[in-house]
């Protein structure tokens, strides 16, 4: 069973940084590009960024370029988000997401909210 769990949303003030972590289980998740998404209350969904199965290949929302770094470990099928420099428009809830065979999987996704 495919399984992504993400963990280390939280609250935070501007100019702050977060590491988010997705943890996807029931698959090799080395052979699959992944990705963040965010979601802001009455916004649409939109990706933020994307890493290739062997990490080589990594896309960047412009939103975040240069403050967010989206990174894997396959021995621990982890992708992570570091996320500096924070700013209140940050503020979403973040999921990670595969397309595995044709189809699609989420995480339930971790809240972020930048504040002071």
């Amino acid at each position: 069973q495919v399984q992504l769990v993400e963990s280390g949303g939280g609250l935070v003030q501007p100019g702050g940084s977060l590491r988010l972590s997705c943890v996807a289980s029931g698959f090799k998740s080395g052979w699959y590009d992944m990705s963040w998404y965010r979601q802001a209350p009455g916004k649409e969904r939109e990706l933020v960024a994307r890493i290739s199965g062997s990490g080589a290949s990594i896309a960047y929302a412009d939103s975040v370029k240069g403050r967010f770094t989206i990174s894997r470990d396959n021995a621990k099928n982890t992708v992570y988000l570091q996320m500096n420099s924070l700013k209140p428009e940050d503020t979403a809830v973040y999921l990670c997401y595969v397309l595995r065979s044709g189809e699609v999987y989420w995480g339930q996704g971790t809240q972020v909210t930048v504040s002071s």
